[in-house]
């Protein structure tokens, strides 16, 4: 059975202030109830050290991540961060390729591929997101788009290093646009995911193998997409950026258990 995962991407939001209040209501929820999915946010870099050092003194379960990392080991790459560095901080997640980071920051294929590279070198779980615009949608390319970015990325991994890759599925179109995948859609693209791991790596690969949604989950819809069964958790935006609405979420995900956050 593979395990929930419910992550809140702050992306460069929050001040000091509003990120430790917030990470420490989250710490407090998870303390004060059974959670039986796993959850981690994904903070501005700044951030890290400081959740983990708060975590660890309440003993707490909640993940925490970084947005990205170098491509390079060390060296001259002025404002880089390398992986290294975010896991000696406690980081436990890497995000790699977010579209915003394709979009803005150019990056290519060959460069994500090395970055994977980084955090797995580091003990770092990569949340490797892939997606289609709406363009390829539209011109019903997004299986092919979809297949070359894994193609030419992760599938170059070996099997055991493929198995410590989450993959997050994000619709490009519906990124903060307040689109969001039909649950039907969504199960198409995550199974269609899921048979490209198959046939990369084998069966009990593919099975295990984690894979999140990522467009516009908000608690309005989270409980239908995350029912679909190859659904296996969400890559959360804006409304991880509320405690309310992260924590709906969150009781949206424990269908698949016996308690619920939110009576």
């Amino acid at each position: 059975m593979r395990k929930t995962l419910i992550a809140g991407n702050w992306k460069m939001n929050l001040d000091w202030d509003e990120a430790m209040t917030l990470f420490a209501n989250l710490v407090k929820l998870e303390a004060e109830n059974h959670i039986n999915v796993e959850v981690a946010v994904f903070p501005p870099a700044t951030y890290l050290r400081h959740f983990y050092e708060l975590k660890k003194d309440r003993n707490s379960g909640l993940g925490i991540g970084a947005q990205d990392c170098s491509a390079h080991e060390s060296g001259a790459y002025t404002g880089e961060t390398a992986a290294s560095m975010i896991a000696s901080v406690g980081a436990q997640y890497i995000l790699v390729g977010h579209s915003e980071r394709r979009e803005y920051h150019n990056e290519s294929n060959h460069s994500l591929s090395d970055k994977v590279i980084q955090a797995l070198k580091y003990g770092l779980s990569p949340v490797f997101c892939c997606g289609e615009k709406l363009e390829d949608r539209e011109n019903e390319n997004q299986t092919f788009v979809i297949d070359n970015q894994l193609d030419s990325t992760i599938f170059k991994l070996s099997e055991e290093d493929s198995s410590k890759v989450i993959i997050a599925y994000e619709p490009v179109w519906a990124r903060g646009t307040g689109k969001t995948a039909s649950p039907e859609q969504a199960q198409e693209m995550h199974s269609f995911i899921r048979g490209l791991v198959q046939s990369r790596y084998g069966h009990d690969v593919a099975e295990k193998c984690r894979i999140l949604y990522g467009g516009s989950m908000k608690p309005s819809n989270a409980k239908e997409l995350l029912s679909q069964p190859d659904v296996d958790g969400g890559l959360i935006g804006g409304a991880s950026l509320s405690i309310k609405e992260f924590a709906q979420i969150i009781d949206s995900s424990v269908w698949k258990g016996t308690n619920t956050l939110l009576a």
